[in-house]
């Protein structure tokens, strides 16, 4: 897509009437029928809420439903995905799941690779029966429900572990983790660095030079590999100890007339002076006799319950994420782009306690990783940790929502509307 150009896209569900995953009761107030039930998200779109893929929005088989993507945004990777209330977990393990780039000027006068030299990679985990299909435990093992999801077969692109044959040059690597619930470290099997260029929300001001990154899910990254000094070599993509892909790095020598440009868009990092107002919002779970988590909620707060979070229009507002979990949480607001401020750790026993503010911090405020100072739409919110985030509410007026980008706490509650007001 074109920046600035709009698009309508007719989504059909022409699914069967029965889903092949064993799924679980819904939620209280939420119906089970019909199985098959779709909706679409565009994951990072600026859209009018009606076209966002609001979870209770979905739509059964033999239905479709229009939407129009204004596509007023920069050149960016965004990914779509079902949201389909109460099954929007087992509809992406399904394969429910798409790229959507956006271009524009700025980006095509970097002379970044491109064409075959741009590589798209969507990469997630998954688990096969005996017979070679898709095989999602539910219930599980132990516990009421699933509280994440982690599989033994690592996929890229629909592929188990591919391969990749490619020239001895530079590559533009546009990878997004669309696992239910893991995290990826990337990095290279031959110890060599590559330079992070954007995030989720498009190009960073500069490239970053890494040689590990670390993407949870819905989380996207943008990557320069050079392949030049490799010739002949077979490189693995990995995760920690889990490999990926490979890449064939060939023989022959090849022009490369692609640039890692020293700059590569003007960013303006916002201020705390420029919120007009601050929230703190808190990431809870609730456990069991035996531990086991059985309940996650947003600000302590279920879906059903009304609406706590108006924010106006054009308005700009920090919001302090207080992680009470020994979790890390990807935490993804619809419709808008922020920026990471900072995280600092404090004393959860001690809120606990008294349940009241200021928070007992216990360090000094850490600032965001380089390649998380760009514009965002998921933020990793570590254990025991308050991570702010800058929002300006800037789009369209109407109800989104935000939530854990973990599939299967999103499903078990962690997930909560707010509304945009003139």
């Amino acid at each position: 897509m074109q920046s600035g150009e709009g698009v309508l896209v007719d989504w059909i569900n022409d699914l069967p009437p029965r889903h092949f995953l064993p799924l679980d009761p819904p939620m209280p107030g939420m119906t089970s029928d019909p199985p098959t039930r779709v909706v679409t998200h565009l994951h990072g779109a600026r859209v009018p809420s009606v076209s966002d893929g609001y979870p209770e929005d979905w739509f059964s088989p033999g239905k479709n439903k229009l939407c129009y993507y204004p596509n007023h945004q920069d050149a960016t990777a965004l990914w779509m995905h079902d949201h389909a209330m109460g099954v929007s977990r087992f509809n992406v393990f399904a394969g429910l799941m798409g790229w959507y780039l956006i271009r524009d000027e700025v980006e095509r006068s970097l002379n970044l690779p491109s064409g075959k030299y741009e590589l798209p990679l969507m990469i997630y985990d998954r688990s096969f029966d005996q017979q070679g299909q898709l095989y999602y435990p539910n219930p599980p093992d132990e516990g009421a429900w699933s509280q994440e999801f982690l599989g033994d077969a690592m996929v890229v692109n629909g592929k188990v572990r591919p391969y990749q044959n490619v020239e001895p040059r530079r590559y533009r690597l546009r990878i997004v983790n669309t696992a239910n619930s893991r995290f990826f470290s990337l990095s290279l099997s031959t110890g060599q660095s590559f330079h992070v260029i954007g995030s989720d929300q498009g190009l960073l001001a500069a490239p970053v030079e890494m040689a590990r990154i670390v993407l949870a899910p819905a989380e996207r990254t943008d990557l320069i590999v050079d392949f030049s000094g490799l010739r002949g070599q077979n490189v693995v993509l990995k995760s920690d100890d889990l490999e990926l892909m490979q890449f064939r790095v060939g023989k022959a020598p090849t022009d490369d007339t692609s640039q890692l440009p020293k700059s590569l868009r003007t960013i303006e990092r916002l201020t705390d002076q420029q919120a007009e107002r601050t929230r703190m919002m808190t990431l809870n779970e609730f456990d069991d006799d035996s531990g086991m988590a059985m309940t996650m909620l947003l600000n302590r707060k279920h879906w059903a319950d009304p609406v706590t979070e108006q924010v106006k229009l054009n308005s700009i507002e920090i919001w302090s994420l207080a992680n009470l979990t020994q979790d890390t949480h990807p935490i993804h607001l619809h419709m808008v782009r922020f920026q990471v401020l900072d995280r600092r750790t404090f004393s959860v026993d001690d809120y606990l306690a008294s349940n009241t503010l200021p928070l007992d911090y216990t360090d000094a405020a850490r600032q965001p990783g380089a390649h998380e100072m760009g514009w965002k739409d998921v933020v990793q919110c570590p254990p025991e940790s308050v991570t702010r985030i800058i929002i300006p509410f800037q789009g369209y007026a109407g109800r989104y929502l935000w939530h854990c980008h973990l599939l299967e706490h999103e499903a078990n509650d962690m997930m909560r509307p707010y509304e945009v007001i003139v």
